[in-house]
């Protein structure tokens, strides 16, 4: 199922609300004896489900777990995580700065094992240096300053911890078309130390960076395709086992989430496809710096 404009959501409260449906439907109830129990309306059933409660009551949990015909064990899981979900991040004081679904993609990110990226026309955020994020970025919302902008800008780089952190980096794989690399964004300073940036984070040994050349055409189903990420979560040592992975991309008018087992199966296929036709790491690596050096003065 794709959700745009979802309300924010965290890997936690994605995994209680997974937890809780299928405990419901592991019982027989439907949503409606669900709500009728707990003695609250059936939206609010949906939103624990979905993940869009900001904090659930440790009550409420252990509610659902007894009507649900939960042991104790499974409840004091269920609880645990309950009071990971009101943990406050990083970023969620700039919600207000960020286009539609960027808050709940962080949320996910933050907890993913594996990231999958394709990219056709820009810089992945994860590599993006502040000169080449500060071109990207632009006020697009009333009201917004330069120092919105700004704010924006150190979300960006920010992130990019995560990749580099000492303590179990994430995997990344990114497959960039060659258009990226002559997409001029800021100048062609900015485009000479950026495309230098990527191809040493692609020496990284968590980190691989494969370039689509133009000569490859449209391989496999490839067109058209937005840009897109697949986040693949680790497994969980209580009882409701691992997150699902998720699909994500942008368009100009929003972001989307795609679920459906269907769905994610098809998006690695293309992905697959795209793998295929790109050159290897070092290849795209040598064009990535023989790129670079074009744009030096």
């Amino acid at each position: 199922m794709a959700r745009e404009d979802q309300p924010d959501s965290t890997l936690p409260r994605r995994q209680l609300g997974r937890a809780l449906r299928e405990a419901r439907e592991g019982a027989g109830f439907t949503l409606e004896q669900a709500a009728r129990e707990m003695e609250i309306g059936k939206t609010s059933v949906i939103r624990v489900e979905k993940g869009h409660n900001d904090k659930i009551k440790l009550r409420d949990v252990e509610g659902y777990g007894r009507i649900y015909g939960l042991d104790e064990r499974q409840i004091e899981e269920l609880k645990s995580l309950a009071q990971e979900t009101a943990t406050k991040s990083w970023w969620q004081g700039l919600r207000h700065l960020m286009r539609s679904g960027v808050s709940t993609y962080l949320g996910l990110e933050s907890g993913a094992s594996q990231l999958t990226f394709f990219q056709p026309m820009i810089v992945p955020g994860l590599f993006q240096l502040a000169d080449y994020a500060r071109a990207i970025e632009r006020p697009f919302l009333s009201g917004d300053t330069a120092e919105d902008v700004e704010r924006r800008v150190e979300v960006r780089l920010r992130r990019a911890a995560i990749l580099t952190r000492q303590h179990n980096p994430i995997v990344a794989e990114f497959i960039l078309h060659e258009c990226v690399l002559h997409t001029v964004v800021g100048s062609r300073a900015v485009m000479a130390a950026q495309l230098r940036h990527i191809a040493d984070m692609s020496t990284r040994p968590n980190i691989s960076v494969r370039i689509l050349p133009f000569a490859a055409g449209f391989p496999g189903n490839m067109a058209p395709v937005l840009p897109y990420i697949i986040l693949d979560f680790p497994p969980d040592s209580r009882s409701f086992g691992t997150e699902p992975p998720v699909v994500y991309t942008e368009h100009t008018l929003g972001a989307m989430f795609l679920e459906d087992p269907a769905d994610v199966k098809q998006c690695r296929e293309i992905h697959d496809d795209i793998r295929r036709a790109t050159l290897d790491e070092q290849a795209s690596r040598d064009l990535l710096r023989q790129v670079a050096r074009r744009y030096d003065p």
